[in-house]
């Protein structure tokens, strides 16, 4: 997993904390947990969270219904966690009804048809790992074509610089969000902390951010600095669900199932 994260700002110390802005309700971040479905590690704490956020849940496996339906019920969206084939990394790691560069044009259309009634109220749709997926044009054609047809958004995960996602799009006219920080690309509480601080001091000069974690190896971990570092920024943003931050964008309401 961890070759194919790219966290914002790899570089960047982060030493600055986030400040109390004029307008905090200007400022939103949208926190979203990727790999539910598996009964991983961390998902009950994770939907203890205080505030909104979107659960990206994994099609066909032993939990995706139940947590979908969790956290549905308790006001957050969903979204499918669609597995989509990497440059790197055991194909194991994908899990049931990926998309690979092998398939045609049909097979792809039928696996995302597939994932979407597999995952109940789902609103959009991100990519699990997918490097070498996001930026193939023909694949994610497909894909976006088939999340209009079905009123989802698309969040770019961008798990590759070379995605594709953003071009492809806007050609078809599919509304998509991408991501800013990775918050536990290497599974320590202190990185995460420190990831949170590159996100406070994003959040210093941009109006949004998207920002993902995961249930799993590292779940609990990312839970406990999330509840313990977001009543101090609620003095400063708003958290949000990326379906709110989508209707933003639009400027007009967007129509999206089980709202």
């Amino acid at each position: 997993m961890n070759a194919e994260l790219l966290p914002y700002a790899q570089n960047e110390t982060a030493e600055e904390t986030l400040g109390v802005q004029a307008h905090p309700t200007n400022k939103k971040v949208a926190i979203v947990i990727d790999d539910f479905g598996n009964g991983m590690t961390g998902t009950e704490e994770m939907l203890k969270l205080p505030v909104p956020f979107t659960a990206a849940v994994m099609p066909f496996m032993p939990t995706t219904k139940e947590d979908a339906e969790a956290a549905h019920r308790l006001g957050h969206d969903v979204i499918v966690h669609m597995p989509m084939e990497p440059n790197k990394g055991m194909k194991k790691w994908l899990g049931p009804g990926a998309i690979t560069a092998n398939l045609t044009d049909a097979e792809v259309r039928s696996r995302v048809e597939q994932a979407i009634a597999d995952v109940p109220h789902a609103v959009g749709m991100n990519n699990h790992m997918g490097s070498k997926i996001t930026a193939d044009e023909r694949i994610m054609r497909v894909v976006l074509t088939v999340c209009k047809e079905h009123g989802l958004f698309f969040l770019d995960s961008r798990t590759t610089f070379k995605t594709v996602i953003p071009k492809i799009a806007e050609e078809i006219g599919v509304p998509i969000v991408s991501n800013d920080v990775f918050l536990d690309d290497v599974y320590t509480e202190q990185h995460i902390a420190k990831q949170v601080r590159v996100l406070s001091k994003l959040m210093q000069t941009r109006e949004s951010a998207v920002t993902i974690g995961h249930v799993g190896p590292p779940g609990k971990k990312t839970a406990s600095v999330l509840h313990g570092s977001i009543p101090s920024m609620q003095s400063a943003v708003s958290f949000v669900r990326v379906s709110d931050m989508v209707r933003a964008s639009m400027g007009d309401p967007l129509v999206l199932p089980n709202p």
